[in-house]
This record gives structure tokens, C-alpha cells and sequence, in this order.
């Protein structure tokens, strides 16, 4: 009995140890691919460099390769021409490009309300959007914040007649403002104010584009869709190991800043972590109320069609149903983030 007993153990050993080598032989290899982000790794897209450089990648099986981009229009045209996997771009960017043919789709949307704003010195007083009348305001003329500009006074009911528009370069918008060539600025708050606040020592107002009813899908990780009938394992992993990074450099502020420090060697910490602060407040909007980071709402996006169709100059623009999907969002209740 007890012989038989010793070599059934023996033989279950002996299987368990030939089961165990055959699936680390059978183990998959990591999956290959390439994103690139929308601009130089800064505080607001820091989610994909905290997340690889917290093992979240390799945690899913992915051999992630991350670039940095030049702007949301030239991403959209690299993932449509197939040149990389993944990218992070603005939602009203995207449907542009869809509406001239590119075939795109957006996976996991992180600034769901758009972080543009008309950015002033609180010492300038200008206090509500109406006191912009008979002011100066700066804004780079080929950007989709200029685009939605007559949306932005038509919301706030101003007379687009009593502001002066003027071109800026983006790199010199914020000193533009500090030494008083303009009375404002306008584009994405959480790239101009912390410049304007640790550089400049100067305070600064806000007045949001969503406050005045622009409500357009900001930036979003965004696939071809040949790519996300090929890979959907993929693309649900990356999204879901993505999400999680942004997660945890809210969690983590100084440390994700100092992650964009390493790969960002020029960045500067303090500024970084004031630029990641101020894109949370892009996170939510009313329609994704307690929903995971990542999901989109129908609404939202029919009022980012509506914009790019009255101020866009796209006569015939996409629906807005094929421009997005939440198959690929996680639904557990880690990735909800803190509301505002």
C-alpha cells in the first residue's frame, strides 16, 4: 500500500514538473508595438511613461516602443498612414481626420472634457468672459482652440466684434501674456499656466471653453481600425495597462513627475506636476459621471461632431457613433477615478 502510494506520488511529481516545462515552452513571447504620444512627455500624457516604467506593459505581455509626438494632427496621421499602433490625440482632431478619410477610431478617452481655456493674470482683473470685450487675445491660428473659438463666444454670448484676435507661436504664448503683449491667451490650460506660474511668478485665471457649452472629447488613445479588428487582445490590454499608469500618477504626482524627468531630461519637476494637477480637471465631464476612465459618452461626442460642423468647415462630418468605441475600457471599479 504504502510502495503503491510512494510511486503514484512519484508519478504525480513527475507530471507536474513535465506539465510546468511544457508551458513555460508554450509561454507566449511579448507582443511587439509602437505609440506615440501627442506631444514631448510632459505632466498630462505622463500615464504611458509611468506605465512602462512601472512594469505595467511588460505586466500584460507587451514590448511596448513609446515616441514622443508633434501635435495631435501629426499623430492622427501617422497612426492612419500605419507608421505606429497606438497614439494619444484630441477627439475633435480625430473627426476631422475621419471626415478627410482616415480611418480611425478612438479606444480610451483620458481628457474627456477639453482642457482649453482663456488663460488671463489675475491681475489683469478680467474675472468673467464677458470683461474679455475690448481685450487682446493670443491664439495659434492653426489650432483646433482657434477653430472653436466662435463656439466659445457664441456660448458666452460675446461680441466677437469687440476682441482683437491675434496669431501666437505656442512657444510664445505664455510669455506673451506675462509681459503684457496680449491680454489673454487661448489653448490648453494645463500646458500654458504652469509656465506662467513657476517661470513667470505670476498668477493665473482661467476662464474654460466647457463652461461657455464647448463640449468636445479631448485627448484619447486612438487605433486604425484595421489594427483593432487584427489585435482586439491587444489593444483591450494596452488600454487597460495604460489607464492604470494615469491612475497611478494621480495617486503618485511627485513620483510620475520625476518619471517624466528621466525621459524627459530638459522638464522641469515642479512644472510638470502642475501640468498633470491641472489636466485632472479634464478627466470628467457630467455625461461620464462615475464612469472608468477611458469610457465615452454618446452626448459628448455628438457635441464634438456639432462643433467641428458649425466652426470646422466640414460640411459633411462622420458619425459620431463610428468615431469611438468603450468595448476596450476596463469596467472595474479600480479604474473610476476621483470625481469633481
Amino acid at each position: 500500500m504504502n510502495k503503491l502510494s510512494n510511486l503514484a506520488r512519484g508519478a504525480i511529481s513527475i507530471a507536474t514538473l513535465c506539465m510546468l516545462a511544457a508551458g513555460a515552452q508554450a509561454a507566449d513571447p511579448p507582443r511587439q508595438a509602437k505609440m506615440i504620444t501627442d506631444w514631448a512627455f510632459q505632466g498630462p500624457n505622463n500615464g504611458f511613461i509611468v506605465a512602462q516604467e512601472k512594469g505595467f506593459y511588460t505586466q500584460a505581455g507587451i514590448d511596448l516602443t513609446i515616441e514622443q509626438g508633434k501635435g495631435s494632427g501629426s499623430t492622427a496621421q501617422l497612426i492612419a498612414s500605419k507608421v505606429a499602433n497606438f497614439g494619444f490625440a484630441d477627439g475633435y482632431v480625430l473627426a476631422n481626420g475621419v471626415s478627410k478619410g482616415m480611418d480611425l477610431k478612438m479606444v480610451a478617452s483620458v481628457f474627456r472634457r477639453t482642457p482649453t481655456a482663456v488663460i488671463t493674470l489675475a491681475s489683469s482683473g478680467i474675472t468673467t468672459p464677458k470683461m474679455l470685450e475690448g481685450k487682446t487675445i493670443g491664439i495659434p491660428t492653426g489650432s483646433a482652440q482657434f477653430q472653436q473659438w466662435p463656439a466659445f463666444m457664441r456660448g458666452c454670448s460675446l461680441d466677437g466684434s469687440k476682441i482683437k484676435i491675434v496669431n501666437v507661436d505656442p512657444a510664445g504664448a505664455a510669455p506673451a501674456v506675462i509681459n503684457g503683449q496680449v491680454d489673454a491667451i487661448a489653448g490648453f490650460a494645463q500646458g500654458w499656466v504652469p509656465s506662467i506660474e513657476i517661470r513667470g511668478s505670476k498668477q493665473a485665471s482661467m476662464l474654460w471653453y466647457a463652461d461657455c457649452g464647448v463640449n468636445t472629447v479631448s485627448n484619447g488613445i486612438i487605433v486604425h481600425n484595421d489594427f483593432l479588428k487584427a489585435q482586439p487582445a491587444l489593444v483591450r490590454d494596452f488600454v487597460a495597462a495604460s489607464l492604470k499608469g494615469f491612475l497611478y500618477a494621480r495617486q503618485n504626482p511627485e513620483e510620475a513627475a520625476l518619471i517624466v524627468k528621466k525621459y524627459q531630461p530638459t522638464s522641469d519637476v515642479a512644472i510638470s506636476r502642475r501640468e498633470s494637477e491641472l489636466s485632472w480637471h479634464s478627466w470628467n465631464t457630467p455625461n461620464t459621471a462615475n464612469k472608468p476612465l477611458g469610457w465615452m459618452s454618446d452626448a459628448d461626442w455628438a457635441s464634438t461632431v456639432e462643433v467641428l460642423k458649425l466652426y470646422g468647415g466640414v460640411a459633411n462630418p462622420p458619425d459620431p457613433k463610428t468615431l469611438y468605441t468603450n468595448d476596450f475600457v476596463p469596467t472595474s471599479a479600480d479604474f473610476v477615478p476621483p470625481q469633481r
